[in-house]
Protein backbone atom coordinates (compact mmCIF):
# COMPACT_ATOMS: atom_id res chain seq x y z
CA UNK A 1 0.00 0.00 0.00
CA UNK A 2 1.43 3.40 -0.98
CA UNK A 3 1.87 6.18 1.55
CA UNK A 4 -0.84 8.17 -0.25
CA UNK A 5 -3.30 5.28 -0.15
CA UNK A 6 -2.47 4.59 3.49
CA UNK A 7 -3.03 8.23 4.44
CA UNK A 8 -6.34 8.27 2.57
CA UNK A 9 -7.46 5.09 4.35
CA UNK A 10 -6.54 6.49 7.75
CA UNK A 11 -8.36 9.74 6.97
CA UNK A 12 -11.60 8.00 5.99
CA UNK A 13 -11.38 5.58 8.94
CA UNK A 14 -11.02 8.52 11.31
CA UNK A 15 -13.90 10.28 9.58
CA UNK A 16 -16.13 7.23 9.99
CA UNK A 17 -15.18 6.89 13.66
CA UNK A 18 -15.95 10.55 14.32
CA UNK A 19 -19.27 10.18 12.51
CA UNK A 20 -20.17 7.20 14.70
CA UNK A 21 -19.28 9.09 17.89
CA UNK A 22 -21.33 12.12 16.84
CA UNK A 23 -24.28 9.91 15.93
CA UNK A 24 -24.21 8.23 19.35
CA UNK A 25 -23.92 11.58 21.11
CA UNK A 26 -26.79 13.04 19.10
CA UNK A 27 -28.98 10.04 19.98
CA UNK A 28 -28.20 10.50 23.68
CA UNK A 29 -28.89 14.24 23.47
CA UNK A 30 -32.11 13.52 21.61
CA UNK A 31 -33.25 10.99 24.21
CA UNK A 32 -32.48 13.37 27.08
CA UNK A 33 -34.30 16.17 25.30
CA UNK A 34 -37.26 13.86 24.69
CA UNK A 35 -37.41 12.86 28.37
CA UNK A 36 -37.06 16.48 29.45
CA UNK A 37 -39.80 17.63 27.07
CA UNK A 38 -41.97 14.70 28.10
CA UNK A 39 -41.62 15.80 31.71
CA UNK A 40 -42.71 19.34 30.85
CA UNK A 41 -45.70 18.12 28.86
CA UNK A 42 -46.92 15.61 31.42
CA UNK A 43 -46.19 17.72 34.50
CA UNK A 44 -43.98 15.06 36.00
CA UNK A 45 -43.46 14.87 39.73
CA UNK A 46 -46.05 17.52 40.51
CA UNK A 47 -49.42 17.54 42.22
CA UNK A 48 -52.57 19.10 40.84
CA UNK A 49 -54.63 21.41 43.08
CA UNK A 50 -57.18 18.58 43.36
CA UNK A 51 -54.52 16.08 44.50
CA UNK A 52 -53.20 18.54 47.08
CA UNK A 53 -56.71 19.05 48.41
CA UNK A 54 -57.13 15.27 48.66
CA UNK A 55 -53.97 14.96 50.76
CA UNK A 56 -51.50 13.60 48.24
CA UNK A 57 -47.79 14.20 48.94
CA UNK A 58 -44.82 13.73 46.66
CA UNK A 59 -42.23 11.16 47.67
CA UNK A 60 -40.03 12.34 44.78
CA UNK A 61 -40.04 15.87 43.37
CA UNK A 62 -37.83 15.09 40.39
CA UNK A 63 -34.79 16.78 41.92
CA UNK A 64 -34.04 15.47 45.41
CA UNK A 65 -34.28 12.33 47.53
CA UNK A 66 -35.13 13.99 50.83
CA UNK A 67 -38.00 11.56 51.50
CA UNK A 68 -35.68 8.55 51.20
CA UNK A 69 -32.69 6.97 52.89
CA UNK A 70 -30.60 3.89 52.25
CA UNK A 71 -30.82 0.64 54.18
CA UNK A 72 -27.03 0.35 54.34
CA UNK A 73 -25.29 2.81 56.65
CA UNK A 74 -26.77 6.28 57.06
CA UNK A 75 -28.15 8.63 54.46
CA UNK A 76 -29.01 8.11 50.82
CA UNK A 77 -26.68 5.78 48.86
CA UNK A 78 -23.69 7.57 47.37
CA UNK A 79 -23.70 5.29 44.33
CA UNK A 80 -26.14 3.16 42.42
CA UNK A 81 -29.00 5.70 42.27
CA UNK A 82 -29.18 8.75 39.98
CA UNK A 83 -31.64 11.52 39.15
CA UNK A 84 -31.82 12.75 35.56
CA UNK A 85 -34.59 14.55 33.69
CA UNK A 86 -36.96 14.15 36.61
CA UNK A 87 -36.49 10.39 36.76
CA UNK A 88 -35.11 8.41 39.71
CA UNK A 89 -33.09 5.45 38.47
CA UNK A 90 -31.48 2.54 40.24
CA UNK A 91 -28.56 1.44 38.08
CA UNK A 92 -27.97 -2.14 37.03
CA UNK A 93 -24.83 -4.01 37.97
CA UNK A 94 -22.96 -6.98 36.60
CA UNK A 95 -22.37 -10.07 38.71
CA UNK A 96 -23.55 -9.80 42.32
CA UNK A 97 -27.07 -8.36 42.47
CA UNK A 98 -26.33 -7.01 45.94
CA UNK A 99 -23.26 -5.04 44.81
CA UNK A 100 -25.38 -2.04 43.81
CA UNK A 101 -26.17 0.99 45.93
CA UNK A 102 -28.74 -1.12 47.75
CA UNK A 103 -32.39 -0.62 48.61
CA UNK A 104 -33.86 2.71 49.63
CA UNK A 105 -36.73 3.22 52.07
CA UNK A 106 -38.97 6.11 52.99
CA UNK A 107 -37.92 7.96 56.12
CA UNK A 108 -41.53 7.86 57.28
CA UNK A 109 -43.61 4.77 57.98
CA UNK A 110 -47.12 4.25 56.64
CA UNK A 111 -50.15 2.21 57.70
CA UNK A 112 -53.30 3.07 55.74
CA UNK A 113 -52.28 4.64 52.44
CA UNK A 114 -52.56 4.83 48.68
CA UNK A 115 -49.22 4.78 46.86
CA UNK A 116 -48.96 5.68 43.18
CA UNK A 117 -45.95 5.73 40.86
CA UNK A 118 -44.73 4.87 37.39
CA UNK A 119 -41.87 2.55 36.50
CA UNK A 120 -39.99 1.52 33.39
CA UNK A 121 -37.63 -1.45 33.03
CA UNK A 122 -35.33 -2.77 30.32
CA UNK A 123 -35.41 -6.32 28.97
CA UNK A 124 -34.75 -9.00 31.59
CA UNK A 125 -35.04 -6.77 34.67
CA UNK A 126 -36.18 -7.92 38.11
CA UNK A 127 -36.95 -5.70 41.11
CA UNK A 128 -39.76 -4.78 43.46
CA UNK A 129 -41.65 -2.25 45.56
CA UNK A 130 -42.02 -3.33 49.18
CA UNK A 131 -44.34 -1.98 51.87
CA UNK A 132 -44.91 -2.62 55.56
CA UNK A 133 -41.13 -2.90 55.57
CA UNK A 134 -39.22 -3.25 58.82
CA UNK A 135 -35.70 -4.32 59.68
CA UNK A 136 -36.38 -7.98 60.34
CA UNK A 137 -32.82 -8.67 61.43
CA UNK A 138 -31.49 -5.63 63.36
CA UNK A 139 -28.06 -7.21 63.72
CA UNK A 140 -27.71 -7.55 59.94
CA UNK A 141 -27.24 -4.27 58.13
CA UNK A 142 -29.74 -3.53 55.39
CA UNK A 143 -31.89 -6.63 55.79
CA UNK A 144 -35.32 -5.04 55.36
CA UNK A 145 -38.28 -7.19 54.27
CA UNK A 146 -41.94 -6.56 53.63
CA UNK A 147 -44.84 -7.32 51.33
CA UNK A 148 -43.66 -6.90 47.75
CA UNK A 149 -45.26 -5.65 44.57
CA UNK A 150 -43.21 -7.55 42.00
CA UNK A 151 -41.52 -5.68 39.15
CA UNK A 152 -40.15 -8.04 36.52
CA UNK A 153 -39.92 -8.76 32.82
CA UNK A 154 -42.19 -11.81 32.77
CA UNK A 155 -40.95 -12.98 29.39
CA UNK A 156 -37.22 -12.70 29.92
CA UNK A 157 -36.38 -13.26 33.61
CA UNK A 158 -36.22 -16.76 35.04
CA UNK A 159 -37.71 -15.81 38.43
CA UNK A 160 -41.06 -15.10 36.79
CA UNK A 161 -41.27 -18.80 35.94
CA UNK A 162 -40.59 -19.90 39.53
CA UNK A 163 -42.82 -19.77 42.60
CA UNK A 164 -46.38 -21.15 42.56
CA UNK A 165 -49.01 -20.46 39.88
CA UNK A 166 -47.26 -17.31 38.70
CA UNK A 167 -46.92 -15.64 42.08
CA UNK A 168 -43.56 -14.15 41.07
CA UNK A 169 -44.79 -12.42 37.95
CA UNK A 170 -45.26 -8.69 37.38
CA UNK A 171 -47.55 -6.90 39.90
CA UNK A 172 -48.07 -10.06 41.97
CA UNK A 173 -47.75 -10.11 45.74
CA UNK A 174 -44.33 -11.68 45.50
CA UNK A 175 -44.18 -15.39 46.36
CA UNK A 176 -47.71 -15.26 47.75
CA UNK A 177 -50.50 -14.23 45.33
CA UNK A 178 -50.32 -14.09 41.51
CA UNK A 179 -51.67 -11.07 39.66
CA UNK A 180 -54.77 -11.70 37.55
CA UNK A 181 -56.18 -10.02 34.43
CA UNK A 182 -53.27 -7.61 34.16
CA UNK A 183 -52.52 -5.43 31.16
CA UNK A 184 -48.82 -4.66 31.24
CA UNK A 185 -47.07 -2.34 28.84
CA UNK A 186 -43.97 -3.80 27.14
CA UNK A 187 -40.48 -3.36 28.56
CA UNK A 188 -39.13 0.06 27.70
CA UNK A 189 -42.53 1.68 28.27
CA UNK A 190 -43.96 3.23 31.44
CA UNK A 191 -46.36 1.28 33.66
CA UNK A 192 -48.59 2.75 36.37
CA UNK A 193 -48.62 1.21 39.84
CA UNK A 194 -51.10 1.74 42.64
CA UNK A 195 -51.00 0.04 46.04
CA UNK A 196 -53.98 0.64 48.35
CA UNK A 197 -54.06 -0.34 52.03
CA UNK A 198 -57.14 0.13 54.22
CA UNK A 199 -56.70 -1.69 57.49
CA UNK A 200 -55.95 -5.28 56.55
CA UNK A 201 -57.40 -4.97 53.05
CA UNK A 202 -54.73 -4.55 50.35
CA UNK A 203 -54.98 -4.06 46.59
CA UNK A 204 -52.40 -4.06 43.79
CA UNK A 205 -53.25 -2.11 40.64
CA UNK A 206 -51.48 -2.04 37.27
CA UNK A 207 -52.30 0.49 34.56
CA UNK A 208 -55.72 1.21 36.01
CA UNK A 209 -56.79 -2.39 36.67
CA UNK A 210 -56.95 -4.16 40.03
CA UNK A 211 -54.83 -7.31 39.78
CA UNK A 212 -54.44 -8.48 43.41
CA UNK A 213 -56.70 -8.22 46.44
CA UNK A 214 -56.20 -9.83 49.86
CA UNK A 215 -56.71 -9.51 53.61
CA UNK A 216 -53.65 -9.37 55.81
CA UNK A 217 -53.92 -11.58 58.87
CA UNK A 218 -56.65 -13.80 57.43
CA UNK A 219 -56.36 -17.58 57.63
CA UNK A 220 -55.82 -17.72 53.87
CA UNK A 221 -53.05 -15.10 54.02
CA UNK A 222 -51.27 -16.89 56.86
CA UNK A 223 -51.43 -20.20 55.01
CA UNK A 224 -49.79 -18.56 52.01
CA UNK A 225 -47.05 -17.06 54.18
CA UNK A 226 -46.45 -20.45 55.84
CA UNK A 227 -45.81 -21.99 52.42
CA UNK A 228 -43.56 -19.15 51.21
CA UNK A 229 -39.99 -17.96 51.66
CA UNK A 230 -41.28 -15.82 54.58
CA UNK A 231 -42.47 -18.76 56.68
CA UNK A 232 -39.92 -18.19 59.44
CA UNK A 233 -40.81 -14.51 59.93
CA UNK A 234 -43.38 -14.28 62.70
CA UNK A 235 -46.22 -11.90 61.92
CA UNK A 236 -44.87 -11.18 58.43
CA UNK A 237 -46.83 -8.46 56.67
CA UNK A 238 -49.18 -7.86 59.60
CA UNK A 239 -47.50 -4.95 61.37
CA UNK A 240 -49.61 -1.78 61.75
CA UNK A 241 -47.21 0.31 59.67
CA UNK A 242 -43.82 0.22 57.99
CA UNK A 243 -41.54 1.83 55.43
CA UNK A 244 -41.96 1.75 51.66
CA UNK A 245 -38.92 0.34 49.86
CA UNK A 246 -37.60 0.57 46.30
CA UNK A 247 -35.33 -2.37 45.63
CA UNK A 248 -31.75 -2.15 44.38
CA UNK A 249 -31.59 -5.69 43.07
CA UNK A 250 -28.88 -5.44 40.41
CA UNK A 251 -31.14 -4.40 37.51
CA UNK A 252 -31.96 -0.96 36.14
CA UNK A 253 -35.38 0.45 37.03
CA UNK A 254 -36.65 3.98 36.30
CA UNK A 255 -39.20 5.67 38.58
CA UNK A 256 -41.23 8.88 38.35
CA UNK A 257 -44.40 10.45 39.76
CA UNK A 258 -43.97 8.78 43.16
CA UNK A 259 -46.69 10.05 45.50
CA UNK A 260 -48.65 8.89 48.50
CA UNK A 261 -51.91 9.73 50.25
CA UNK A 262 -52.69 8.84 53.85
CA UNK A 263 -55.96 6.99 54.39
CA UNK A 264 -55.76 7.06 58.17
CA UNK A 265 -58.92 9.12 58.54
CA UNK A 266 -60.86 7.81 55.57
Amino acid sequence: MSKKTSSTFIFYAALMFLSSVLSTANKAIGQNAKLSQEGKINGLNTLTPKEKAEGWKLLFDGKSTTAWTGTKGSGFPEKGWVIENGILTVLGTTGDAHASGGDIITKEQYGNFELALEFQIPKGANSGIKYFVINNFPNQQGNYLGLEYQIIDDENHADAKLGVNGNRTLSSLYDLIPAKNKKANPVGQWNQVKIVVKGNHVEHWLNGSKVVSFERGSDEFRKLVAASKYKDLQGFGEMPKGHILLQGHGDTVHYRNIKIKSLENS
